[in-house]
């Protein structure tokens, strides 16, 4: 393994290759995922990523000691392997370096803002901060070699993954507002907890998601919660869970996989109706012309379905991330970061665990 001086050799020539933006060297660490990318304003020229599932598959979910120790030994390689496929010898051509700040296990976060740290007083770069969440808000306007990049136009965000579901109002960069989240569950959790009810893999979602698409969504009746108030824009997903447990008590585990196939499929509607419901809602309320849904479950192919069904009936641009930036990476940091910079932001780290999105930290004037 490498040292950390290689990642600050000087390259003779090195410099700016494109004028698109502030270039960033962004890294995450806020959970099981190590990354790093190379990002110039809302392009990405590399991103890498190291994924623990298999350390913690065993578990049924994430150890957060393990965490800590995978981000330990991973930060370094996922670093260099970042800027070798962006051609980057070295930091010498770039414009500062930003890393995940919170929320997130705070042992793994550490590894991530200590080794940007480190790098940074090396090099003399300004180093940023971002939100989790706000890197979750850009990755639907990144760009690469397969994507266009987006500008950030005023929407309603969905934000939905393993540790948040919220609607967030989002104006322009640094201006967000929360009008809703869960009060107990996150949908990802939610996701993770009964396909270990019923003896899927970890992580869940992705598993639950695959068999649903051979169900029947209609073969059984889940509670849809906090539908009924129609001012609500708040969920909750622990009675779901609940529910999922007590009809495998009393009716016993699927004994085929067409029972199986249904069962996810019935407790995934329940989910995305609630999803879409709070969302068509919020965004009618908001008069806003467009709804991004991003986070980990973002990646749902039951949950894109339904949005898109919703936004042709409804009149409005539905927007997710492609596939390979739904899950925690550094390219939706990198592309806060450098959205951040154009917008006139300070350089700053402030450690945290559970700030929201629109705490005064991560506002801008």
């Amino acid at each position: 393994m490498s040292e950390v001086p290689l990642l600050l050799r000087e390259t003779s020539g090195e410099g700016r290759a494109t004028d698109r933006g502030p270039r960033i060297l962004a890294i995450e660490s806020s959970c099981d995922e190590t990354a790093a990318a190379v990002v110039e304003g809302g392009w990405v020229r590399s991103s890498v990523v190291a994924s623990q599932v298999s350390v913690h598959a065993a578990f049924g979910g994430i150890v957060p000691e393990l965490a800590s120790r995978h981000h330990l030994g991973a930060i370094v390689p996922v670093i260099e392997e970042a800027l070798a496929q962006a051609g980057c010898g070295a930091l010498s051509g770039f414009d500062a370096i930003a890393v995940t700040e919170g929320p997130g296990l705070v042992g793994a976060l550490l590894i991530g803002v200590q080794a940007a740290r480190g790098l940074a007083a090396a090099t003399g770069l300004p180093l940023f901060g971002v939100h989790h969440m706000e890197g979750h808000v850009f990755s639907a306007m990144l760009g690469d070699d397969a994507l266009a990049a987006r500008e950030l136009e005023p929407h309603l965000a969905l934000l939905v993954s393993g540790g948040h579901t919220e609607l967030c109002e989002v104006t322009r960069v640094g201006r967000y507002r929360l009008i809703g989240a869960t009060r107990d569950d996150a949908v990802g959790e939610a996701f993770d907890k009964v396909a270990k009810m019923i003896g899927l893999p970890y992580p869940g979602g992705p598993a639950i998601d695959a068999l649903a698409a051979e169900g029947d969504p209609r073969a059984l009746s889940f509670p849809r919660s906090m539908l009924g108030d129609p001012t609500s824009l708040e969920f909750s997903f622990s009675g779901l869970k609940t529910a999922v447990l007590v009809h495998l008590e009393t009716r016993g585990a699927p004994r085929s996989r067409q029972e199986l196939a249904d069962l996810c499929a019935s407790f995934q509607a329940a989910v995305v109706d609630v999803l879409v419901a709070k969302a068509r809602r919020a965004r009618a309320r908001l008069g806003l012309g467009r709804v991004h849904v991003v986070g980990g479950v973002s990646a749902n192919r039951g949950l894109r379905a339904a949005m898109a069904a919703a936004a042709e009936e409804d009149g409005f641009v539905f927007c997710a991330p492609p596939l390979r930036y739904c899950g925690d990476n550094a390219a939706m940091i990198g592309g806060a970061a450098a959205a951040r910079i154009v917008a006139g932001a300070a350089p700053s780290v402030f450690v945290h665990t559970s700030k929201a999105i629109d705490d005064p930290r991560v506002l801008l004037p």
